[in-house]
C-alpha cells in the first residue's frame, strides 16, 4: 500500500520491487501448519539469487515441516500507517544435509556462505547462536 493525498491505493508488486525488499531486510515471518494449528514464527533470512536461506536448531517446527514442507514467508516494510510494502513468498521449505548426496552439499555450503553474509561468525567457534545448526531453504 502506498499513500495517495491521504487515502490508500493498493498494487501489486512486480517481481523486481519484491526482491529487491527481500534483499533489504533480514527478518521475516514463516508460516506453516500441521492438521488444523497454523503457527508463524519470525526468523532471520538472507535473499539471495532468488533464493531465501536461513538456519535454525532442530524442534517442533522442524519435525513438522520434513513431513508438511509447504510453508509461507512474509517480510514487510512498514513506513506508516497508509504507506507499506508486504511480500509473501509460498513454496517448499528443505533443510540440506551437509553430509547428504552432493545437492545437499552444495546447497547447504551456499546456505552457510550466503547466511555469513549476515553474521560472518554463523558456524564458526565465535557464533553467536551456535545451537541453530540446521539451514534451510526454499526458492521465492
Amino acid at each position: 500500500m502506498t499513500p495517495h493525498r491521504g487515502a490508500p491505493t493498493i498494487h501489486h508488486l512486480d517481481r523486481a520491487d519484491c526482491e529487491a525488499l527481500l534483499r533489504r531486510h533480514h527478518v521475516g515471518r514463516l508460516a506453516f501448519t500441521f492438521h488444523d494449528r497454523v503457527d508463524i514464527e519470525p526468523i532471520h533470512y538472507v535473499f539471495e539469487d532468488g533464493h531465501i536461506f536461513g538456519r535454525t536448531k532442530f524442534g517442533t517446527k522442524v519435525s513438522v515441516l520434513a513431513h508438511h514442507p509447504w510453508v509461507a514467508f512474509e517480510v514487510d516494510e512498514v513506513d506508516g500507517l497508509h504507506a507499506w510494502q508486504s511480500v509473501v513468498v509460498h513454496g517448499q521449505i528443505v533443510f540440506p544435509d551437509p553430509e547428504g548426496a552432493p545437492v545437499e552439499h552444495r546447497q547447504y555450503a551456499r546456505g552457510v556462505a550466503t547466511l555469513r553474509h549476515l553474521v560472518p561468525s554463523a558456524f564458526t567457534s565465535h557464533d553467536p547462536t551456535p545451537d541453530r545448526d540446521l539451514v534451510f531453504a526454499f526458492c521465492a
